[in-house]
């Protein structure tokens, strides 16, 4: 339905994150932390739900402030929103800057620790 908006922006950044992979799962790219703990799905037209999204982990409490924030951006997805992933409708001119921070913390909400430290000691300081 859609083209693959982002798509190609979205592994970049991804693979930039330690320890990520991607491969079809539930019939969308899926990417993951290690081979079995999935962060980020990329869904186009799901179910003929119309959306071209992504749905990612988020840490307790954040999708619900998000969705209240913004909800013609973000939403409750299908199947893994009673876990407290967020979608993000990226069909609705989302900003680059939201889609690499909602990554960025879908990877931090499942990442183990040795990748979170990783990831810290990478940082500039401030």
């Amino acid at each position: 339905m859609f083209e693959n908006l982002y798509l190609d922006e979205i592994r970049t950044l991804i693979q930039s994150f330690p320890g990520t992979s991607e491969r079809i799962s539930h019939g969308a790219p899926t990417f993951f932390i290690g081979s079995k703990l999935s962060f980020v799905q990329y869904h186009n037209n799901h179910h003929g739900d119309g959306k071209l999204a992504l749905w990612c982990a988020a840490a307790p409490g954040m999708q619900a402030t998000l969705v209240e924030a913004e909800p013609e951006l973000y939403y409750v997805p299908a199947y893994v929103g009673y876990l407290g992933w967020v979608g993000l409708r990226l069909d609705r001119h989302a900003r680059w800057t939201d889609i690499a921070a909602t990554i960025g913390d879908a990877y931090l909400a499942r990442a183990p620790h040795k990748y979170k430290a990783l990831i810290a000691a990478a940082k500039p300081a401030e």
